[in-house]
């Protein structure tokens, strides 16, 4: 090793990345392709993840993929040179403690609060499974399912490889019942109606994600009930049947109720009057979660209240009306 300039000793530059091939087994058989990157190419950032997949660099059995393919056994995947941040630019993930709903060895379940994305990527550092990751070194975590960084709510992450295999099935599949509550502008007509628009996702022109109603869209079905009325809003239960991005909030506000709150899909005028009322959120809630064991088939049900801020809202606004 030669000395540097100033008479210390130089590092030897990091090897050069190279093409890397992966033979997919029953582990994970049926992970999407891009949370199996992501998990593999730890350290690369998501952007360059992605951009590897729609550039066609990434293969599977030597052909283009989706970020949504899910992997089947046998699966051979290429993985093109991705080079690791260097030492100086990682940021380091701050540990996370999340309020526990419900927790054994094959999973976990937290109530995430609103504000927090649940994971990195889009212009965040990281995320709920990154600081779960930083608070409980040597386990395995990984999410079932994501929550819209505004949502608060439910959000179940795997501690073991079949347990997460058995839970993305069973959200495929449509199983268990997934319960939101959202408040709503207008006076919501039905005591109970089913939503049925397929669902289109795209990219603005700066890259952002966004979600409309097309018939040329994937198959969407939310069941909606009423809760409560307040004159011109309306407290009410959305239940996924489906796990389409952005699903509850493009089918309300297609419907002609957008929730409060809520920037992309939402009125500013209202956004901007609850913000001046000091609720500066969406209201949109993963409250209750009904499904089997991953493992053992056993029934479970779990429940986070109402945050604070939305309860007190409530009550505003049961005063009010």
């Amino acid at each position: 090793m030669r000395p540097s300039p100033k008479g210390k000793l130089s590092s030897p530059p990091p090897a050069a990345p190279s093409v890397r091939f992966f033979q997919i087994d029953a582990n994970h058989a049926g992970q999407r392709l891009d949370n199996f990157l992501v998990g593999v190419c730890k350290g690369v950032p998501k952007s360059h993840v992605y951009k590897a997949i729609r550039s066609g660099q990434v293969r599977v059995n030597k052909g283009r993929a989706q970020a949504e393919y899910r992997l089947e056994d046998g699966d051979l995947v290429r993985i093109p040179p991705m080079r690791l941040p260097q030492p100086s630019q990682a940021r380091a993930v701050p540990p996370g403690q999340f309020p526990i709903v419900f927790e054994d060895d094959a999973m976990l379940v937290v109530d995430k609060p609103a504000g927090v994305a649940v994971h990195g990527g889009s212009g965040v550092s990281f995320g709920v499974i990154e600081q779960l990751r930083a608070a409980r070194p040597g386990e395995m975590l990984e999410l079932v399912h994501r929550l819209d960084r505004e949502t608060s709510g439910l959000l179940m992450v795997a501690k073991q490889r079949k347990a997460l295999v058995a839970l993305h099935q069973l959200m495929r599949e449509s199983g268990g019942r997934k319960m939101y509550q959202a408040l709503v502008v207008g006076d919501w007509v039905n005591d109970r109606q089913h939503l049925r628009q397929p669902l289109f996702k795209w990219l603005t022109p700066s890259g952002e994600r966004r979600v409309r109603v097309d018939p040329e869209g994937k198959p969407a079905h939310t069941i909606v009930t009423l809760l409560e009325r307040f004159g011109d809003y309306s407290l009410v239960q959305a239940e996924l049947r489906t796990g389409r991005t952005h699903q509850i909030r493009v089918h309300l506000a297609s419907s002609g109720f957008p929730i409060v709150g809520d920037e992309k899909y939402g009125p500013d005028a209202v956004r901007a009057e609850f913000s001046a009322r000091g609720f500066k959120r969406m209201f949109l809630h993963a409250g209750r979660l009904e499904i089997p064991h991953p493992l053992t088939g056993a029934p479970l049900t779990f429940e986070a209240p109402l945050p604070e801020a939305c309860r007190r809202l409530l009550e505003d606004l049961r005063a009010r009306a």
